[in-house]
């Protein structure tokens, strides 16, 4: 690999804005931001709206109301019979 066109891989913190939850990553995102963890190392801070930790596909919270209806109906329009 050529030396210097690289951006830097450093372990940073993600932290999910609307449930607090953070966790440590590799990743070559820098911030200005730092933050103090348990390990007592000081990391970079990255604030992202959504995490795992929020999203309603892992929480299982997902809503399939519109996804519903439309089984709903193609069941109803092409539904299986008992020939």
């Amino acid at each position: 690999m050529k030396k210097g066109i690289h951006p830097a891989y450093q372990q940073v913190v993600f932290q999910d804005s609307s449930t607090g939850f953070k966790f440590i990553s590799g990743s070559t995102k820098t911030s200005d931001e730092t933050i103090k963890m348990d390990d007592g190392k000081t990391y970079p801070l990255i604030r992202v709206e959504i995490s795992s930790d929020s999203h309603p596909f892992y929480t299982g919270k997902q809503k399939f109301t519109q996804a519903d209806g439309a089984v709903d109906r193609f069941n109803k329009k092409y539904g299986l019979t008992n020939n």
